[in-house]
């Protein structure tokens, strides 16, 4: 199994950077008090589909041959891949399909009908989305650009952290969010080959914690019946993802859906910035284990901020006085 390298993932800036957004470096005075570390925080919620899946997809949609472009792309994905992937496939002038499961949340459903692309929905689960994607590749000879079990993907993702380690090299610490692993293997990847000292750490909702268990025992496993707010890392690692984390992370963390929820009120709150849950879990590790960050330079990756507003998990219904 070939895994990325660093040099990939700089041929892969090169060959996306007039495409995608180089997002902004951003910091909290009052967050930095309330940790103890001092976080920089690269905010992909800023990226082209408010998502740095933008990157990955871009970075695919790229590599394909013209052969392969005249036959179209497919992908399944709850949302924000599906966003990317469907905006990547417009500004190339190629058709995407989506799989999408019926309970993604109807701001990214609308999304990916913004960008053009054809949605076939299936059951919320694992199983049913492979199943139906493979049967659209059989019936229409699409080519599967998977939202993190492909080498190309991988590549786009890590330059998010390229971006940030050439803004703030000096970060001794890195956390990404983890669902099926793709940023975590790009952020790593890039982290690890421009500084081998730094810690990459993973995120992940205690309540969809396959990766962890995955990382502390060595062996791969799926993740069975996830129920976690932050619905974009619901998925597994694949044997790629997993392989690429193995070498390069030094730990993955887990935390509560209140710690989730509550970092994210925080940046909304202090930072004025949109952030969805799946991002909040960089945010509530360092809540959760502030003796391990307290006084440290720490990167974290803001994943995204694909929200529905009328759905927030910290509002409650707004009352008019009569």
């Amino acid at each position: 199994m070939v895994l990325p390298s660093l040099n990939d993932i700089k041929k892969a800036h090169a060959r996306i950077e007039k495409y995608i957004h180089k997002t902004p470096v951003m910091t909290s005075s009052q967050i930095n008090k309330i940790t103890g570390a001092e976080i920089f925080f690269k905010c992909e919620n800023f990226q082209k589909v408010g998502a740095f899946k933008f990157r990955g997809a871009m970075n695919a949609i790229l590599q394909l041959s013209d052969e392969e472009k005249k036959r179209g792309v497919i992908t399944h994905s709850s949302g924000n891949h599906a966003a990317a992937l469907a905006l990547a496939a417009r500004t190339a002038g190629i058709k995407a399909m989506v799989v999408m499961p019926s309970s993604a949340p109807d701001v990214k459903v609308k999304a990916v009908k913004g960008y053009g692309a054809e949605i076939f929905f299936c059951e919320p689960n694992q199983a049913a989305r492979e199943q139906t994607t493979a049967d659209l590749i059989k019936e229409t000879g699409a080519i599967l650009i998977h939202p993190y079990d492909n080498f190309n993907v991988i590549c786009g993702q890590g330059t998010a952290t390229l971006e940030l380690l050439e803004e703030i090299p000096s970060l001794e610490m890195v956390i990404a969010p983890v669902g099926g692993g793709g940023l975590l293997s790009g952020t790593s990847t890039a982290a690890k080959g421009i500084t081998p000292r730094i810690k990459v750490f993973g995120a992940e909702p205690l309540n969809a914690s396959d990766a962890w268990k995955s990382f502390t025992t060595g062996v791969l496993h799926p993740s069975v019946s996830p129920r976690t707010i932050a619905d974009g890392l619901l998925t597994s690692l694949s044997e790629l993802t997993f392989a690429v984390i193995r070498k390069n992370v030094d730990n993955i963390f887990t935390v509560t859906e209140e710690s989730i929820i509550s970092s994210m009120r925080l940046i909304w709150e202090r930072m004025k910035i949109i952030i969805e849950p799946s991002s909040a879990v960089t945010l509530a590790v360092l809540m959760e284990n502030p003796e391990v960050f307290r006084g440290r330079k720490t990167g974290i990756i803001i994943s995204g901020g694909n929200v529905e507003l009328d759905r927030l998990p910290f509002s409650k219904p707004y009352e008019t006085g009569q």
